[in-house]
């Protein structure tokens, strides 16, 4: 059973049922996507989905995953919009080089969060094996005999209407607002240990759409990040795409920018970004979202599993800053996970089966994640250091490295695959580094990184512009 009908609950749901498990997939919002890209941007509602309306980006991670593990769903996406691309590919000749063999593994296959989800969705209702009810909200979790002494065993869910209902194996697939901790509690189970803190981060958005069907050239990355704040460019299904400004939540200057003239003269004012506004809005207010959480929870306390018989995927498990979009790809390289521990341990042994998955977890997962908090909080820092007027020199090594690679990406094609193949989730970046030639490359071309011009107002125009002073 799986609580959670998201992008990755759907995905896993898949993953278990070619398996030949029988899947039940229970979702608290009512409502059904419609047929239609366009009648799903314009009236689709999940109101259990904050972040449903911001943009979302799909990485070739995902776009891997799909076709090793749900070649199927790739094709449904195509015929349904989503944007194909290539970011070394599509980088200029003279500096990709010729192409390679293994540049294929850096297409992405994108679009916007509700028109995937429906999609998704589509070829998970007509999957055998696969129910899915909507409108159902779990309540609370049953119990029944325990595997081990002392630990609750779940052996189900119970509805909000009293309907109980059993499963082998209950999954927690709810996102970011989980509410497993307090379904534990109520079974009598140990608390999990949940890492929790204010990923710091606030964003702020708008959808655009053009006239043909095109999407605007990139002029960087995806992600550029401009002194105190970032520009987020992101492709999307339809000849749709998004622009999105990211600050630090303790920048309240910049709080103006949920206004939209100011926010689209904030973005004029950057000559990497200004041409992606020109097209025609397909939101009627900048999005903006604030206080999203980076939380990692952990099942297994001093060894052993707070409870039996359930499992927290995706989001649920951990979620951490949407900015550099790899919460799908690491929720279901986590399926992925899930769907091997099973098929090697079974669940007749339900200890056996939460042990597995948790240090299958822990080593093939979660180091993507602890790499992306260790991002987050080297940009926080640097951000804060800007906007006091200093340099941001912290002693690590390992983001100095990250620096210098991020200025010889756009100067020699092996560093520019590299990059890409981080930002992508293919490679760790230590692995990147590791490749022959390559830290070589980074130190020589990359070594005069703070000295490069930022292509952006310095922190005092922008804070004129904001304020229109």
């Amino acid at each position: 059973m799986i609580v959670g009908a998201g992008v990755v609950g759907l995905g896993a749901a898949l993953l278990l049922c070619r398996d030949g498990h029988e899947v039940t997939v229970l979702e608290r919002d009512a409502e059904a996507p419609p047929a239609g890209a366009d009648e799903i941007w314009d009236s689709w509602q999940r109101t259990g989905v904050n972040q449903f309306r911001l943009p979302h980006f799909f990485l070739a991670r995902y776009r891997g995953l799909l076709d090793s593990e749900l070649p199927e769903l790739k094709s449904a996406l195509a015929a349904a919009g989503a944007v194909r691309l290539n970011p070394v590919l599509n980088a200029p000749e003279e500096l990709r080089g010729a192409a390679r063999e293994e540049d294929s593994a850096f297409e992405c296959i994108s679009g916007r969060r509700c028109v995937v989800e429906a999609t998704v969705a589509s070829v998970a209702d007509r999957a055998p094996h696969l129910e899915i009810r909507r409108g159902t909200a779990v309540a609370e979790l049953v119990t029944g005999p325990s595997a081990y002494d002392g630990v609750p065993h779940v052996a189900g869910v119970r509805l909000g209407t009293g309907e109980e209902i059993t499963a082998d194996l209950v999954l927690d697939m709810t996102g970011r607002r989980s509410p497993l901790p307090r379904w534990l509690a109520a079974i009598g189970a140990r608390p999990p240990h949940d890492e929790l803190d204010d990923s710091g981060f606030v964003y702020y958005g708008r959808h655009f759409r053009s006239a043909d069907g095109s999407i605007p050239p990139a002029l960087g990355g995806f992600l550029t990040h401009l002194g105190t704040i970032s520009a987020l460019t992101l492709p999307a299904d339809n000849g749709t795409w998004s622009v999105t400004l990211v600050t630090s939540g303790k920048d309240k200057a910049l709080r103006l920018l949920h206004d939209p003239a100011i926010w689209q003269r904030t973005v004029r004012s950057l000559p990497l970004v200004a041409h992606w506004l020109d097209g025609q809005p397909i939101d009627d207010r900048v999005q903006a979202i604030a206080g999203i959480e980076d939380r990692h929870r952990n099942l297994m306390v001093d060894g052993a599993p707070v409870a039996t018989g359930v499992a927290a995927v995706g989001d649920a498990w951990a979620c951490s800053n949407p900015t550099v979009g790899r919460g799908v790809s690491i929720g279901m390289l986590q399926a992925v996970v899930l769907r091997d521990t099973i098929a090697g341990t079974g669940l007749d042994d339900p200890w056996e089966f939460a042990c597995s998955f948790h240090h299958a977890t822990a080593e093939t997962v979660e180091p993507w994640y602890r790499d992306t908090l260790a991002g987050d909080r080297h940009r926080l820092a640097e951000i804060d250091a800007l906007i006091d007027g200093d340099e941001y020199r912290p002693r690590d090594p390992g983001w100095e490295i990250g620096q210098a690679m991020a200025s010889a990406a756009v100067k020699d094609a092996d560093c520019l695959r590299g990059f890409v193949a981080i930002a992508m989730l293919l490679n760790r970046a230590a692995d990147v580094a590791a490749r022959p030639g390559v830290l070589d490359k980074i130190t020589a071309l990359g070594a005069g990184w703070r000295d490069e011009p930022i292509l952006a107002p310095g922190r005092a125009e922008l804070l004129s512009i904001v304020t229109d002073s």
